[in-house]
This record gives C-alpha cells, structure tokens and sequence, in this order.
C-alpha cells in the first residue's frame, strides 16, 4: 500500500527534532568482549571498529554480575532444564518453578510480604499505577522522575495530577494538603535515584509527610518509588534508596536488568497489593514473563548481592564512584555529588557535550552525553556509571582522557 504522504510526515518530524537538539542517532553495536587482564577491567568490541578496546562508562551492570560465572551457569542449567521462553502469559502457562522462587526471593531480600515480576521495570511501572488510580485519586510526582512514570500517570484516570519540584519537600506537602479537599486517596510517586543525576529522593521526609497527611485522606496516602537504579547499586547492602535514607514506601519497584545483570521488572509489597495487582495489570496478565533462564540467573545475582563477596563488590564500587568523582573536581569539571555511581559531568553546552563524547569515544571510553529534552536546557551532560569491574587503573585511565579535553 503506498504510504508516501504519511512518509513525508514522519520526515518532516525528524527534521524538527533535530532542529530542537541532537537526534540519538545510530547506535554503537557491541561485537564482543574482552575480559579482565592485569590491572584493566573488561573491555568490549563495537561493530566497524576492529580490535579497538573500549571501557564502558554507560552501563547499568553497576555490579559486574552479567558475566559472573554462578549467575550465567544459572541460567544455563534453567534453560537446558526449561528451554529458551516462557511459551505463555502467567495465568495459561506461562508461570514456572522458576519464576515462583524469584518471586519468593525478592519478597525475602526487600522484607516484603509478596512480589511479582514484570518483563521490564518500564512495564511495571505502566502496569501498577494505573490500577492504583482512579478518579478519587490524586497523584503527586517529582519533576524529574522517568519517563515511564510521566507517562503512566498521563494515562491514569485520575482526579487530579500534581507535579512537585525536584526534591521539593514543601511543594510536596502543600500538594498533600490540597489534594485531601478533592481525593479520597492519594499516590506520591517518585524515583529513588534520579537517573540522569544520580542524587536520590529523601524518602524518610516523603514517607513522614505521607504519614502526616493520610489521615485527610479516606483511603490513605500510598507512597511508590521506583528504585531501579538504586537496588543492587545503593546501600551498604545493595538494598537501594530505602537502606539508604532507614525507611520503607508501600510499594517498591525494581529492575533485574541493571545491578542484578539480567532482564525483567518487579514490584513488591504487602499482599493484598500484590494480590489485587496479579488480577488488574494488563502488562502482568497480558504479557509473556522473563524467561525461566532469566528468573533462576535473577535469583542467583540477588544471593550474590545479599552476601559477603556482594558486599565486597560494592565496597569496591562506592570507592570507584568516589575515587572517579574526586578526580572530576581535580580536573576542574562540575559535577553533582553523591554516592550513587551514576557521575555526572555538567556541561551546560549542547555542542559541547557531543565533542566530549566524541573525544571520548576517539579514545576508546563509551560515556552518554544528555541533552533537551531528555534533560532541561541547561543541564547538558555527560552520564558517567561507574561499575564494580572497573578498576582503579580504569578509572585513572578515564580521568587521563578527560584531562586532555580543553575544559
């Protein structure tokens, strides 16, 4: 069928995206590995480059555990036992043995009564809020929280959507006191660490101002935080924004995708939320789970993290973060400080931020340069994530690249 007008539309649209910033453009293809050797952490191969090493400083694999030997023989003795796919959603066929014990092992590590597994953390954040919120419900966001939650309370019926400055604690509260005049309920949604910044929300406050209010409200103020890039990477114990700031919210959302090495999402909580959820969240009912392969790696990374040598890696990581921080201010750069081991390098220049990445990538480092509109003018970046693999001659190799970019 022809679809020439239509085309042109869509060419159209390009054209003024990337009038208003950098398009993402194409995309380096990883073609293979190198693994540890002396003092240098694992490299990898892109596609058209040849044998040319390159670090990455753009991974979510905060811990390493991808490669890890127990985690990868785990989902190899799953898949020769279960085979490649799930073969069905959860409520036909689809649930395995494995996905049952992940579930279980989730629950344990987050001290919650029950947990579920989505396909992605994106999917369980599309498919929880929504059934949260109806029209008696006033949800109240952080300004800087991901994509997946701007979108899922876009598509929420709610009764009222009220957005907070980032880390606005007073904003917050107001909103609070004047959403009990018009809700019977009220959700406060928010990230546990802001992934394009890597500073975290307080939730002792958010949760104290949720406790503060709920009585104004008939059916209570439930507090959610998506913790994706905060569990397995945050914490003495890898337990995220909650051991960081001693407190629990009502339900948390992880990823298995980043710390933990594998694929898929998760929500956990008491369960009668849980319970309730498995019956309305079209993304859980319709929707095949993570592989049975995926699910036995999982549960294996999460053993990993919640043990002695999981508490060594991320020793070694939050000394990384702040050995590579450090050397940031050395050189002058601006960054925003915290133990998170997403690094931020504020440019504040679009133009500039591209020629960094691209001095970057001359010499062999894969870092991600951000701009508007995935974050506002004049926060252009550059993301630095900083892995337990990478080792203390990475990361003065790194820091000796940057210094040979005019700052």
């Amino acid at each position: 069928m022809p679809h020439d007008r239509l085309a042109k539309i869509l060419a159209a649209d390009v054209r003024e995206r990337a009038k208003a910033g950098p398009l993402k453009g194409s995309e380096n293809v990883i073609a293979g590995t190198i693994p540890p050797s002396g003092d240098s952490g694992p490299r990898v191969l892109l596609e058209d480059e040849g044998d040319k090493p390159f670090i990455r400083m753009n991974s979510n694999g905060y811990l390493g555990l991808s490669f890890n030997a127990q985690v990868v023989g785990a989902s190899e003795a799953a898949v020769a036992l279960f085979g490649t796919g799930p073969g069905a959603v959860r409520f036909i066929s689809g649930t395995w043995v494995a996905h049952v014990a992940l579930e279980e092992r989730l629950g344990e590590f987050h001290d919650r009564e029950a947990a579920m597994i989505f396909s992605s953390a994106y999917a369980t954040v599309m498919g929880i809020l929504q059934p949260l919120i109806d029209e008696h419900t006033s949800v109240i966001s952080d300004e800087l929280n991901h994509n997946s939650i701007i979108n899922a309370v876009r598509l929420a019926k709610s009764a009222e959507r009220r957005i907070y400055g980032h880390l606005d604690m007073a904003a917050l509260e107001q909103g609070l006191q004047e959403t009990a005049k018009t809700s019977r309920r009220a959700v406060i949604v928010t990230d546990g660490i802001f992934s394009m910044r890597g500073d975290h929300a307080p939730l002792d406050e958010i949760v104290a101002l949720a406790e503060k209010y709920d009585g104004d409200f008939a059916e209570n103020v439930l507090v959610v935080v998506d913790d994706s890039h905060g569990v397995g990477a945050f914490g003495d114990t890898g337990r995220g924004t909650e051991e960081y700031c001693n407190v629990k919210a009502d339900l948390l959302i992880g990823t298995l995708g980043k710390a933990f090495g594998v694929n898929g999402g998760y929500v956990a909580g008491a369960q009668a939320f849980i319970d309730y959820l498995r019956e309305t969240s079209p993304f859980y009912i319709y929707s095949n789970p993570i592989t049975p392969g995926e699910a036995a790696a999982a549960a294996q990374a999460i053993n990993i993290v919640d043990s002695p040598s999981g508490h060594t890696l991320l020793a070694h990581l939050r000394a990384m973060t702040a050995k590579f921080e450090q050397g940031l201010v050395d050189l002058g750069f601006e960054t925003i400080s915290g133990d998170h081991p997403v690094v931020p390098l504020m440019v504040r220049d679009t133009d500039r931020t591209a020629a960094l990445v691209a001095h970057l990538l001359d010499h062999g480092v894969l870092a991600t340069g951000l701009n508007f509109p995935v974050v506002p003018k004049g926060d252009e970046e550059i993301r630095f994530q900083i892995s337990a693999d990478h080792t203390e001659a990475d990361i003065d190799d790194v820091l000796d690249i940057l210094s040979l970019f005019e700052n």
